[in-house]
C-alpha cells in the first residue's frame, strides 16, 4: 500500500492564487519540491538543486511540446487533450521530455490537468504545490468551482466533449505505457498522481469524484498491462536462466547467469513496485467507489475490473475480485447491471477461463437467469447473451428450468430480446449435429441435414402452446438460423414425400404447424421486416439486403410455383392448412411464371383454387382465394389475361347461380327449404368474399341483395347468416360504387344512383336495428356507423367538393336509435351477454370475445362523436358510464373525452356537466329529493366529477372558458327546480352544487370571483342566512369559490400569507386599491380594518374563518436566516435596527411577544366576535347588499359571465399569484448547482443559518423563532 504522505502541517495560501501557471513561470524555492509527497525513504533518480535550475533554464521555452510564438502564452495540457488535434503519442513524449528537464514543473502541469478535466477553474500554483497538503489543495480547488452550472467535461453534451472522454482515457494509457521503463519507478511521479487521485475520488464534489475515479481506473488498467508485461518478461528470464543453468559446466556462461539473475531481480523489484501502486489504487479508490452514490462512477469501476480480469486473469480472475461483479449485479441502475454483464461476457467467451469461473457461476447463476426478465431491455439482452456463452462453454451448468425461462422470450415483443433468445435456442437445440452429417455428401429433401432441425422447430413451436405467434418465432431465429428456415425444399419434402423406412411421419397437427412456419419464413424473406408489434416500422434495406431479397423471392417462386398445386390438392379438405397455403402466391415474383415457362403450373394452380372455392364455404378460405386472385390479376405481368379469364368465368357462374337460387328461394315464401337456404347462403358467402377484393359492379348485385333484405324485414323469418352476409355484400357494393364515382370519370347519373342506393341501404340498416337477432343488429349497427363516417362532411376533404351531394347527415331520430343501441347492447353486465356452458375455459374465452365485440361497437359510435357526425352532447350518455365500466371501456371513453376537448373545449365541458346532471336526475328518481348525501350513488357521482376534473390537466389558461361554462351550467341546473314547499326550502337540485365543487380548483383566481357573483344572481337574501344541513352544498360551494388562495399556487408560508396579503396588495397594485390602511395606525385599528375589509368581500353572517393555517398543519416556507422575513414585510429602519441587534425591553404591551399559535387563536376569537356583531346589526347587512349590487354592475357591465380580464374593483385579501411567486423568490435560496459541494468558507456560514429542508423540526423551529421576533410586530403594522 502507498504510505501516507509526509507533508508540512503548517502552511499559508499564496497571495496570488488566481495567477495561471505557464511554462515560463519560475519557481522561487527549488529545494521545497521534496516536501510534497514521499514514502519516507530516499528517492531514486532524484536531481539536486543545481540540476533543477539547469533543467528549468533548458526547458523554459516550451511546455507540452508547444513553443511560445510571438510572446503568446503556451497552451496548457488540458487544452491540448481537449482539442484532440495532436497525436497523443507526441503529446505524452513532449510531457516526458519536460519531466526530464524539470519534474516539478511537468508534474504540476499534470496535476493541473486532472483538476481542469474536472471542470474546476482553479489552478494549483507552485506555492500551493510545495506548502499545502493534498486535502487543503482539494478544499481550495473546491471553492474555485463555478456554482452556476453543475456540468463538467465528462458530462457535457456535444461531439467535442464525447471525444474528450476518449482522449482523456487514451492520454492516461499512453502516459503509463511511455513511462513504464523508468519514470513510473522513480517513486515521485506515480506516488504524487495516485495520492492526488485518491484524495479527489473521496471528495464530496461529484465532478472531482467522477473524473478522478475514471482517471484512477484507467491508470490501474495501464498498470495491469505493465504488470502483465513484467510477468511475461520474468517468465522468459526464468526460462532462459533455467536453460543456461542446466547446461554442462563447461558450456555454462557464468556471466550470462549473473546478468539473468540481475535482470530477474530488477524485474521482481519493478513488479513489486507496480503491485504496490495497483494495491493503492484498488484499496484507495475502487473499494470505495464501486458502491458510489452515482451510477456512472459505479459503472466505471465495474467496467474496468472486467478488463483487469480478462487482461491479467492469473492475478485478478479469482473470487476475491469476482465477488464485486456478482454483488453489483443487484444494482438498482440498469447502466451498472449492464456493465456487469458485459464484463462477464468477456470472461465466459474464453473457454480457458471456465475452470476459474465455476464457483462464481454456481453462486450467481440464478441471478443471471433472473436478469433475462430485467425491466431494462438492454440488460435483458446482455443477460441472454451471457447465458448463451455459459451454455456454449458447458452444457451441464444450466438446468432445464433455466433454459425454459429463456425459451419463451423468443415471443417477446422487443426484437433484440427475442433475437438473443432465438440465438440461445439455436445453440441449445440445433448445435448438436452428428459428425457423420458433416462428412456425408449434401442431400436434399427430407434426407437433408436440416430435416431433423426443422422437425425440432415444429416440436418446439407446438410445445410452447403459442400457435398464433409463429411469425415471432421465425423472426427471432432469422438472424442465426436463416439457412434452416429457408430450406423450403426440405419442408415441401416433409409434407409431400412418404417417410423413409423407420422414420416417423408427421402428425396432422405437426403438418399444420409446419405449413404455418413455412408461410412465416416466406413472408419474412419477401418483406424483410419484422412482424407487427416488433420494430418501429420498415427500415431502408441495404444493397446487399435488397439483392438477398430478390434472390429469395426468385427462388421461392421457382420452388412453390411447382409444388403449391400439389400441396393444395393434398390438403384440399383442410380449411386451416388451405388458408395458409393460399397466401403463398402473394409473395411470388410473378414474372417467373413467364420467364421460367411455368404457365402450365399456373393453370394447375387456378384449377385448384376454383375447386377450393366450389368446395368450401369457410370465410377465411374464401377470402384467401379472393386475395390470391387479386395478387395474380396484376396488369403489369403477362399472366394477367390468363388469370382474368379464369376469375371472370368463376364469378359469372357464382352470380348466375345466386340469382337463380334467390329467385326460387324468395318464391317459396314462409315455407323455405333448409337445403335451398344453405345453397343461397354458401353462394352469397362466396360472392361476398370476392366482392371484398374485386369490383363486381357490372353484375348489379345491389338489386338482388336489397330484395333479399327487404323480404327479410317483411317476413321476419330470414336466417340470420343470410341477412348478415347480405348486409356485408351490399356494403361492399356501396363502397365500390363510391370508389368509381370518386375517380371523377363517372356520369352524374352514377352519383345520383349511388346517393339513392346509399340512403336506401342506411334506412334498411336502421330497420334491422330493431331485429330480434343480436348478431344481425350488431352487423347493421357496425355497417351503419361506417356509412355515416364515410358519407359525412369529411368526404369533401382533399379537394373533393364534387361529392357534396353524397353527404348524409343523420337526423335526430337516427342518432337516438344509435345511442339506444349502444346503451342496450354495450353497457351491460358480463352475465347478461354470456350464456356459455362449455366449461370454465370456454366460458372465459366467450366472455373475452363478447367484450371485444362490445368494445368495437362502442369505438364505432365514439368515432361518430369525435368527427362531429352526431351531436357531441350525445356523448353525455357515454361519459356518465366512465366509472362504472372503467375496466372494460375506460380507455375508449377517456380518449373520446380527450378528442372532443380538442375539437371544442366549451361544448365538451357542457357535455361532461350534462352527464353528471343525468346521473343526478336518475339518482333523484330512485332515492327521492330527501336523499342522504352519504349514499353510495351520490358519492359515486362526486367521484366521477373528480375524475372529470382531473382530465382538464394543470393548464388553467387553456381550459379557462370551458371550466367557467361548466360552472355556469351547473349553477343554473342547481337552481332550476324550486322546492314546491316554498322559498324557505332548498331547491330540489341544490345538492348538485356539492358535485360542482369538484371543479372549483380548476377555476382561475379571477374566475372564482366572477362565478361567485353569478351564483349570487340565483340566491335570495334568505338563502344567505340559512345554516341548516340541507343548505350545506351551497355553503361548501361558495367556500370553494372564495378560498382562492387555497386552490391556486399556495404560498409556502401559509401561516403568514393572509396576514401579509393586504400589505402586499397595496404594494403591488396601488392604483386599484379602494381602501388604504394608514401605516401609522395602531395595531388594534389595523386589525379591525383588516377584519372589516375581509368582511366586505364575504356575505354577512356566512364569513369563513381567516386564511391562517397552523404550522402544525402546513409547513411554512423556508427562508435564509439572513433574509428572515424581510422580503415578506416592509420594515422601518427602526425595526430593521431592532432586527439586527438583540431586542431591548419594550414598554407595556410590546414587552411580551405574541407567538404564532397565540396569534391564530386570538384572530379566530376576533372572527367569532365579528360574526356575532354581524348577526345583531342588520344595518351592516343592508349596506353590504347595496355595495355588492353596485360591484356586480360595475364588474359585469352587461357582458355576461366571462368578463373577467379586468382588475377587480375591491382589493382581495389573499395575495395574487404574482405576489406569491415573488414571495417564493424572495424566500428561497435558488441553487441550481447539481454537485454536492462540501461547506466552504461561504457555504459554512450559509449552512449554519439555513437548516435542513427535509427536517420538519427545523422548519418548525425557524417559523416559531421568526414569529417570536418579527411576526407580531409585522402583524400590528
Amino acid at each position: 500500500m502507498i504510505a501516507a504522505p509526509e507533508l508540512h502541517t503548517e502552511f499559508h495560501f499564496a497571495q496570488d492564487t488566481d495567477t495561471r501557471f505557464s511554462s515560463d513561470t519560475d519557481f522561487d524555492d527549488p529545494d521545497g519540491r521534496n516536501a510534497v509527497i514521499g514514502k519516507g525513504k530516499a528517492r531514486k533518480g532524484k536531481k539536486g538543486p543545481g540540476e533543477k535550475g539547469k533543467g528549468v533554464a533548458k526547458g523554459a521555452g516550451r511546455m507540452n511540446g508547444h513553443h511560445q510564438e510571438n510572446g503568446m502564452e503556451n497552451v496548457m495540457l488540458f487544452e491540448v487533450v481537449r482539442l484532440g488535434k495532436s497525436a497523443m503519442q507526441s503529446v505524452v513524449d513532449d510531457w516526458i521530455e519536460a519531466y526530464k528537464h524539470d519534474r516539478d514543473v511537468a508534474l504540476l502541469d499534470l496535476i493541473n490537468f486532472f483538476i481542469q478535466c474536472s471542470g474546476c477553474k482553479g489552478i494549483i500554483t507552485s506555492e500551493m504545490f510545495r506548502n499545502m497538503q493534498n486535502s487543503e489543495i482539494i478544499r481550495k480547488m473546491t471553492e474555485e468551482f463555478d456554482e452556476d452550472s453543475g456540468d463538467y467535461p465528462l458530462t457535457m453534451a456535444g461531439p467535442q466533449w464525447k471525444k474528450f472522454k476518449s482522449s482523456f482515457c487514451e492520454f492516461i494509457g499512453v502516459l503509463v505505457r511511455q513511462c513504464q521503463y523508468s519514470i513510473i519507478y522513480d517513486e515521485y511521479m506515480m506516488d504524487t498522481v495516485i495520492s492526488l487521485l485518491t484524495g479527489l475520488s473521496d471528495s464530496q464534489v461529484r465532478a472531482f469524484r467522477h473524473t478522478s475515479t475514471l482517471a484512477a481506473m484507467k491508470l490501474m488498467t495501464a498498470l495491469v498491462n505493465v504488470a502483465l508485461n513484467l510477468s511475461i518478461n520474468m517468465d522468459n528470464t526464468q526460462r532462459q536462466y533455467e536453460a543456461e543453468r542446466n547446461k554442462m559446466i563447461g558450456k555454462r556462461a557464468n556471466d550470462r547467469l549473473e546478468l539473468l539473475l540481475q535482470k530477474r531481480k530488477e524485474l521482481q523489484e519493478n513488479q513489486d513496485e507496480i503491485e504496490n501502486m495497483m494495491n493503492a489504487i484498488f484499496k484507495g479508490v475502487f473499494v470505495h467507489r464501486y458502491r458510489d452514490a452515482i451510477a456512472e462512477i459505479r459503472a466505471i469501476c465495474i467496467e474496468e475490473i472486467g478488463v483487469w480480469m480478462k487482461m491479467y486473469s492469473d492475478a485478478f480472475l479469482n473470487d476475491s475480485y469476482l465477488k464485486y461483479v456478482g454483488w453489483t449485479m443487484h444494482d438498482k441502475q440498469g447502466e451498472v447491471r449492464l456493465k456487469c454483464l458485459t464484463a462477464l461476457q468477456g470472461l465466459y467467451y474464453n473457454r480457458e477461463l471456465n475452470a476459474k469461473l465455476e464457483l462464481f457461476t454456481s453462486r450467481f447463476k440464478d441471478r443471471i437467469v433472473s436478469m433475462t426478465l430485467d425491466k431494462e431491455y438492454d440488460v435483458a439482452v446482455q443477460a441472454i447473451k451471457l447465458l448463451t456463452l455459459v451454455l456454449h462453454s458447458s452444457d451441464e451448468v444450466l438446468t432445464a428450468e433455466d433454459c425454459e425461462s429463456v425459451y419463451h422470450l423468443v415471443y417477446s415483443a422487443h426484437r433484440p430480446v427475442a433475437v438473443a433468445a432465438g440465438e440461445f435456442l439455436f445453440k441449445k437445440l440445433f448445435s448438436h449435429r452428428d459428425p457423420e452429417d458433416d462428412s456425408m455428401p449434401k442431400r436434399r429433401g427430407r434426407q437433408s441435414v436440416n430435416a431433423n432441425l426443422i422437425k425440432t422447430t415444429v416440436f418446439f413451436f407446438l410445445e410452447s402452446e403459442l400457435h398464433e405467434h409463429a411469425a415471432y418465432l421465425v423472426d427471432s431465429m432469422w438472424d442465426c438460423a436463416a439457412e434452416i428456415l429457408k430450406d423450403w425444399e426440405c419442408m415441401i419434402s416433409l409434407l409431400l414425400d412418404e417417410p423413409l423406412p423407420g422414420e416417423e411421419a408427421l402428425t396432422d397437427r405437426q403438418e399444420t404447424a409446419l405449413i404455418e412456419i413455412m408461410l412465416c419464413t416466406i413472408r419474412q424473406a419477401a418483406e424483410c421486416h419484422p412482424p407487427v408489434g416488433r420494430g418501429t416500422g420498415k427500415r431502408v434495406l441495404t444493397a446487399k439486403e435488397k439483392k438477398t431479397q430478390l434472390d429469395d423471392r426468385t427462388r421461392m417462386t421457382e420452388i412453390f410455383a411447382i409444388a403449391l398445386p400439389a400441396l393444395l390438392a393434398k390438403y384440399s379438405v383442410d380449411a386451416e392448412k388451405l388458408t395458409n397455403l393460399l397466401q403463398l402466391p402473394q409473395f411470388f415474383d410473378l414474372e417467373i411464371y413467364t420467364t421460367g415457362r411455368l404457365e402450365k403450373h399456373l393453370d394447375s394452380l387456378l384449377r385448384q383454387i376454383r375447386e377450393i372455392v366450389e368446395k368450401h364455404t369457410d370465410t377465411d378460405v374464401l377470402e384467401a382465394c379472393s386475395k390470391t386472385y387479386h395478387s395474380l390479376c396484376n396488369e403489369e405481368f403477362t399472366i394477367f389475361n390468363r388469370v382474368d379469364i379464369a376469375r371472370s368465368q368463376l364469378l359469372d357462374e357464382l352470380v348466375d347461380k345466386f340469382n337463380r337460387l334467390l329467385e326460387d328461394f324468395l318464391q317459396e315464401g314462409e315455407e323455405t327449404d333448409e337445403d335451398d337456404a344453405y345453397q343461397v347462403l354458401s353462394t352469397l358467402k362466396r360472392i361476398t368474399a370476392f366482392h371484398n377484393a374485386h369490383d363486381l359492379s357490372k353484375w348489379d348485385i345491389f338489386t338482388s341483395n336489397y330484395k333479399l333484405l327487404n323480404t327479410g324485414i317483411e317476413n321476419g323469418d330470414m336466417p340470420e347468416q343470410i341477412v348478415i352476409h347480405a348486409l356485408q355484400c351490399t356494403h361492399y357494393v356501396i363502397l365500390w360504387h363510391l370508389a368509381k364515382v370518386s375517380e371523377g370519370t363517372s356520369k352524374k347519373e352514377d352519383m345520383l344512383t349511388l346517393r339513392k342506393q346509399m340512403r336506401a341501404f342506411c334506412l334498411m340498416c336502421l330497420r334491422y336495428l330493431t331485429s330480434v337477432n343480436t348478431a344481425v343488429k350488431e352487423q347493421a349497427f357496425t355497417i351503419l356507423c361506417d356509412l355515416l363516417m364515410i358519407f359525412s362532411h369529411q368526404i369533401m376533404a382533399g379537394g373533393r367538393e364534387a361529392l357534396e351531394p353524397l353527404v348524409y347527415t343523420p337526423d335526430a331520430s337516427l342518432q337516438s336509435e344509435l345511442l339506444s343501441f349502444i346503451l342496450d347492447h354495450v353497457f351491460i353486465d358480463q352475465d347478461e351477454d354470456n350464456n356459455s356452458t362449455d366449461g370454465q375455459q370456454d366460458d372465459e374465452a366467450g366472455k373475452i370475445e363478447a367484450l371485444h365485440k362490445r368494445r368495437n361497437l362502442l369505438a364505432a359510435y365514439c368515432k361518430l362523436i369525435i368527427y362531429n357526425v352526431v351531436e357531441m352532447n350525445t356523448g353525455a350518455d357515454i361519459f356518465k358510464q366512465y366509472m362504472r365500466y372503467y375496466n372494460d371501456y375506460g380507455d375508449i371513453i377517456k380518449e373520446t373525452m380527450s378528442k372532443t376537448r380538442q375539437i371544442d373545449k366549451i361544448q365538451c365541458a357542457k357535455t361532461l356537466i350534462l352527464s353528471l346532471q343525468q346521473l343526478f336526475n336518475e339518482m333523484l328518481s330512485d332515492l327521492g329529493p330527501s336523499f342522504d348525501r352519504s349514499a353510495s350513488a351520490f358519492c359515486g357521482i362526486k367521484e366521477l366529477a373528480r375524475r372529470f376534473s382531473l382530465t382538464f390537466g394543470l393548464d388553467q389558461v387553456k381550459t379557462r372558458e370551458a371550466i367557467a361554462m361548466l360552472h355556469k351550467d351547473g349553477i343554473e341546473f342547481a337552481f332550476k327546480e324550486p322546492n314546491p314547499q316554498g322559498e324557505g326550502y332548498p331547491p330540489l337540485n341544490l345538492a348538485f352544487l356539492d358535485i360542482l365543487s369538484e371543479f372549483s380548483s380548476k377555476l382561475m383566481r379571477q374566475d372564482k370571483r366572477t362565478v361567485h357573483m353569478y351564483l349570487e344572481r340565483f340566491m335570495t337574501f334568505q338563502m344567505a342566512l340559512q345554516r341548516e344541513d340541507c343548505w350545506l352544498p351551497l355553503i361548501s360551494y361558495r367556500n370553494s369559490l372564495q378560498a382562492g388562495g387555497d386552490d391556486d399556487t399556495m404560498s409556502v408560508i401559509s401561516g403568514i400569507s393572509s396576514r401579509s396579503s393586504s400589505v402586499r396588495s397595496k404594494k403591488a397594485k396601488p392604483a386599484t386599491s379602494k381602501r388604504k390602511v394608514p401605516e401609522e395606525e395602531s395595531s388594534s385599528s389595523s386589525t379591525e380594518m383588516w377584519m372589516n375589509r375581509e368582511q366586505s368581500m364575504q356575505t354577512p353572517v356566512m364569513m369563513p374563518s381567516p386564511h391562517l393555517t397552523s404550522t402544525i398543519m402546513r409547513e411554512p416556507k423556508r427562508l435564509r436566516h439572513e433574509e428572515s422575513y424581510m422580503g415578506v414585510y416592509t420594515m422601518t429602519p427602526d425595526q430593521q435596527q431592532q432586527h439586527s441587534h438583540p431586542p431591548t425591553p419594550q414598554p407595556q404591551h410590546h414587552q411580551t411577544p405574541m407567538d404564532y399559535n397565540t396569534q391564530v387563536t386570538w384572530m379566530l376569537a376576533q372572527r367569532q366576535q365579528q360574526e356575532e356583531v354581524a348577526r345583531q346589526h342588520q344595518e351592516r347587512v343592508m349596506n353590504y347588499a347595496k355595495l355588492r349590487t353596485n360591484l356586480q354592475h360595475a364588474i359585469r357591465r352587461g357582458t355576461g359571465l366571462m368578463e373577467d380580464d379586468e382588475e377587480p374593483i375591491v382589493e382581495d385579501v389573499m395575495m395574487s399569484s404574482e405576489g406569491r411567486i415573488e414571495d417564493l423568490n424572495e424566500g428561497m435560496d435558488f441553487d441550481t448547482m447539481d454537485i454536492d459541494l462540501p461547506p466552504s468558507k461561504n457555504r459554512r456560514e450559509r449552512s449554519e443559518l439555513k437548516p435542513d429542508f427535509f427536517d420538519p423540526s427545523s422548519i418548525m423551529d425557524e417559523s416559531v423563532r421568526s414569529t417570536h421576533f418579527l411576526g407580531y410586530d409585522a402583524f400590528q403594522r
